[in-house]
């Protein structure tokens, strides 16, 4: 019973791959028309409005010009600072259009949806492997990455009920793929018992919040990393030069992703100090001692200490636009190399991989 148990979760957590995987490509095909959207809307909207500049600009009764390239002939290229603005004003003008316009097309829609049942699917195969093992889903490896990836999927789907973040769901959606992945082909492992430590309600409680501070820094990091992209192409607009990613035109500027970042990781940084001080109490019923420099405990800590340096430095010290958001990607990946290297290749007391 108990492995047939093991195996029905297997084949619904395989179910919810497949689902998020429909979604990812929804996602991506959003942003692919937010894109396109956003060209037509800009090829309509810099005619306009640099003849209107033009316009404003000419004495009054001027003679009429000839207008070449969007500019009158015989009137020298407007000053690099106004050109900034100018650029501004249409992406603004593209953001609004396009995101009153068709933003929340059939797509984005049919991806929200897939990763919805996804996410059910995904929760009844923890359910099944905890039922199964007749405890708690995350006493090694392969079940620690079925409950984070279920967290990260959960704490994604909440969050858009307070701020609008699809357009994050290609990273978030990505990210879960890759990391459920990696464990299904490495790390899964029969329904075992508990180890003697392990026995112990701290395992709920320390697991658990542990899980709930990576998928709040999972969702940081996504937002970090379109701050950095839309930080460039705001540059790139203000330069008047090409832009690669059209559909960035179409997203929140640098300066409201990085808030939204700021907040989420400052919710991900108060779980993972619980963590950390959980942790040590539960070391010291385990063992007999609150800290022992283990690998495990080490890296924990240094998390900690790169999010805390985050959260200073930007409150603190200025650092705001890239240098904070290249401080949550390098922290969120110690977070990865925590749980993908330190558990599995390091051996201490916390070597539970069950690998």
């Amino acid at each position: 019973m108990t492995e047939t148990l093991a195996q029905l979760s297997t084949v619904f957590l395989y179910a919810a791959m497949g689902l998020y995987a429909a979604a990812f490509i929804a996602f991506a095909l959003d942003l692919a028309r937010r894109g396109a959207r956003a060209t037509a809307v800009e090829a309509a909207v810099v005619p306009s409005a640099v003849a209107r500049r033009a316009e404003v600009a000419a004495p009054v009764g001027a003679p009429a010009r000839t207008i070449i390239g969007g500019a009158p002939a015989d009137t020298p290229p407007p000053p690099s600072s106004a050109l900034g603005r100018l650029s501004s004003r249409i992406s603004t003008r593209v953001e609004d259009d396009v995101m009153n316009g068709s933003g929340g097309g059939a797509s984005l829609k049919w991806a929200f949806a897939l990763t919805i049942v996804g996410f059910a699917f995904h929760l009844v195969a923890v359910v099944l492997r905890g039922i199964a093992a007749a405890r708690v889903p995350w006493a090694n490896m392969w079940e620690f990455s079925m409950t984070g990836t279920l967290v990260i999927i959960g704490v994604f789907l909440v969050a858009n009920l307070r701020w609008p973040i699809k357009y994050v769901g290609t990273f978030v959606l990505g990210l879960v793929l890759v990391l459920q992945g990696i464990a299904l082909l490495r790390y899964y492992v029969p329904v075992v018992p508990l180890q003697p430590a392990l026995q112990s309600y701290w395992l709920v409680i320390h697991i658990i919040v542990a899980v709930l501070g990576t998928a709040f820094f999972a969702l940081g990091f996504a937002l970090s990393g379109l701050q950095l992209l839309q930080y460039r192409r705001e540059r790139q607009v203000a330069e008047s030069r090409p832009q690669q990613f059209r559909f960035l035109s179409t997203l929140p500027s640098s300066v409201a992703l990085e808030n939204l970042a700021y907040r989420i990781n400052i919710v991900g940084f108060i779980a993972w100090t619980f963590t950390l001080i959980a942790g040590a109490i539960w070391a010291e019923k385990a063992w007999g001692r609150y800290w022992g420099w283990d690998t495990k405990e080490v890296w924990t800590f240094i998390i900690w200490v790169i999010y805390a340096g985050y959260i200073h430095a930007r409150a603190t010290r200025g650092w705001r636009g890239s240098r904070s958001a290249w401080l949550a990607i390098i922290g969120f990946a110690a977070v990865l190399f925590n749980f993908g290297i330190v558990n599995v290749f390091f051996h201490g007391l916390h070597a539970y991989s069950g690998l």
